[in-house]
C-alpha cells in the first residue's frame, strides 16, 4: 500500500502561489493600469452610446456581452494572463459606464448634447438620478460582500485561489466599476466641481488612503476594496475632463481619439506587464527546490 504524499509547508506555499497567479500582484504599476483602464472604459463607453449615438440601452447590452465573453475567457485561463485579466478590467469599466448612465440618465437637455432628442433604439434611460443610483448599487455591492462573507473566502486578492471567490471578485469588480461611474458622474455634472475639481478631489482621498496604509489598525484589504472602488470616479472624471467640450470645463479631445490614445497606452502597459510576468515565472522555475 502506498504512502499518501504528504506536503510540506514550503510545497503547499508553492503551490498556492501557483494557483494565486490568476490574479495579478497588487503594485504602483496595478494601479496605473487600473486608472488607464477605467478611464478608457469611460471614454470608449461615451464613444459607444453618444459619439455613435447607439444609446445608452443598446450600448449596455452589447458591452455586457462583451464582459460575459472576456470574463469566460479569464476564469477558464490556468494561470494569470496580463491581456485576459486587464481586458476584463476594461470591459467591466465600459459596461459600466454605459449601465450607469441608463440607470441615472434620461433623453432631456440636461444629459444629451447638440441638441439631440434621443441615442439608439430603445428605452433612454431610466432618470433615477445620481444618488438613488448610487443607493442601488452601494446595497447590490454590500450584498455581494455579505454573500462573500458568508461563504469564508477570503477577500484578499493575494490569496483568491477558487473559481467562486475570483467568481464573486468579478462580480464585486463590475458593480464596483457601474457606482464608480455614478460617482465620478456625480462630481463631474452635479457637485460643483466640474471635471477636474471631481478628479483632484478623488485623488486626494486616494492619497489619504495611502497614507492610512502606514497605519497598522488599518485592513489593507478595506483599503484595496475602497481603492478600487474610488479610481473608477478618478478615471470617470478623468475621462470627461478629455472629452466634454471646453464650455463644460473640459478639454474637448473627442471620445474617439482620446480612447484610441488611452487604448494605446493600456496595450503598451499590458505589453510590459505580460513581459514581467514572465520573468517572474522564470525565476520561480528556476529557484531551487526549498528556496522561498
Amino acid at each position: 500500500m502506498e504512502t499518501p504524499e504528504v506536503l510540506t509547508d514550503l510545497d503547499a506555499a508553492d503551490t498556492r502561489r501557483q494557483v494565486m497567479k490568476k490574479l495579478p500582484e497588487v503594485t504602483l504599476a496595478f494601479w496605473i493600469m487600473k486608472i488607464a483602464a477605467t478611464t478608457l472604459g469611460e471614454t470608449a463607453g461615451d464613444l459607444f452610446s453618444q459619439t455613435l449615438k447607439l444609446g445608452y440601452f443598446l450600448t449596455t447590452i452589447a458591452l455586457f456581452l462583451i464582459f460575459v465573453v472576456t470574463l469566460v475567457v479569464q476564469l477558464r485561463s490556468r494561470r494569470y494572463n496580463p491581456f485576459f485579466y486587464w481586458t476584463v478590467i476594461l470591459s467591466t469599466s465600459m459596461a459600466g459606464t454605459t449601465m450607469s448612465d441608463f440607470m441615472n440618465r434620461d433623453a432631456s437637455a440636461q444629459f444629451l448634447s447638440g441638441g439631440a432628442t434621443s441615442l439608439g433604439w430603445g428605452p433612454q434611460g431610466l432618470g433615477l438620478g445620481y444618488p438613488v443610483g448610487a443607493a442601488i448599487l452601494v446595497s447590490l455591492l454590500l450584498a455581494i460582500f455579505a454573500i462573500w462573507k458568508c461563504t469564508g473566502l477570503t477577500f484578499s486578492i493575494r490569496d483568491i485561489v477558487t473559481f467562486r471567490a475570483e467568481a464573486l471578485f468579478w462580480a464585486a469588480i463590475l458593480v464596483s466599476n457601474t457606482l464608480g461611474t455614478s460617482m465620478g458622474d456625480f462630481l463631474s455634472d452635479s457637485s460643483g466641481l466640474g471635471y477636474a475639481g471631481g478628479a483632484l478631489l478623488v485623488a486626494g482621498v486616494l492619497a489619504v488612503l495611502v497614507a492610512l496604509m502606514r497605519v497598522p489598525a488599518v485592513p489593507t484589504v478595506l483599503l484595496f476594496w475602497i481603492a478600487f472602488v474610488l479610481t473608477r470616479p478618478l478615471g470617470a472624471t478623468a475621462g470627461d475632463f478629455l472629452t466634454k467640450p471646453l464650455a463644460k470645463g473640459g478639454l474637448d479631445l473627442g471620445t474617439a481619439g482620446s480612447s484610441a490614445v488611452l487604448l494605446t497606452l493600456l496595450i503598451g502597459l499590458m505589453g510590459y506587464a505580460h513581459v514581467q510576468e514572465r520573468k517572474d515565472t522564470a525565476r520561480r522555475e528556476e529557484r531551487p527546490a526549498g528556496v522561498s
